[in-house]
């Protein structure tokens, strides 16, 4: 349950409190990025659910609710899996629709640099620390303060810099939940073979 809170947790905060969040904001959204989170979030719901059957099933001794928690574990762990594989594969094509997204807000300013074209070039310029799609320093952008130009001037590396980064912490998070449910598969099995030996037993 702990851990299905967890997960819960970490998907929450990289869909709104990182700086892809902002990526949400308009029209536009690297849906297959956000997607995972989604699947990310969902997991974590279903295994603080089979946590409780399992707590449940532990205290009343039930072989029947055990053997649904194990059946549960496998389901979640073959998903975590496939979520995964499926994760880095299409790592590719969601750097490529955030910076679509971003390439789309920096023409719209370059057409009409006020009102709301500025405000969200701006807003991306903040999240991601950086100013503009060049390699060298770009004047005429509403940038922010204090940033390390030209060195952070381009936006599209810093969102596959991110991307990459929150990937990375989805892969940790990943394998430590499947190392967890492995683990309560195992345990899960131990208890259920222990309880049907007490009962030939007695």
């Amino acid at each position: 349950q702990l851990a299905g809170l967890a997960v819960i947790a970490f998907g929450l905060w990289l869909r709104f409190g990182g700086p892809m969040a902002e990526f949400a904001t308009d029209k536009k959204s690297p849906e297959l990025f956000f997607m995972g989170l989604y699947v990310l979030v969902g997991a974590g719901a279903i295994m603080s659910a089979v946590g409780f059957f399992g707590c449940c099933g532990a205290a009343r001794e039930s072989q029947c609710l055990i053997g649904t928690f194990f059946a549960c574990l496998l389901v979640i762990f073959a998903g975590e899996v496939t979520a995964g594989v499926f994760a880095f594969i299409g790592k590719k094509v969601a750097i490529q629709e955030a910076q679509k997204i971003y390439e789309d807000a920096y023409e719209d300013y370059m057409k009409n640099p006020v009102g709301k074209a500025n405000s969200t070039i701006y807003r991306y310029h903040l999240a991601l620390q950086c100013c503009g799609k060049g390699n060298v320093e770009q004047t005429g952008l509403p940038c922010p303060e204090n940033i390390q130009l030209p060195k952070a001037s381009n936006c599209l590396v810093e969102i596959q810099n991110v991307i990459n980064t929150h990937l990375h912490l989805v892969g940790i998070v990943g394998i430590a939940i499947a190392s967890i449910t492995i683990f309560g598969m195992i345990f899960s099995m131990v208890l259920c073979c222990t309880i049907r030996s007490m009962r030939e037993m007695i």
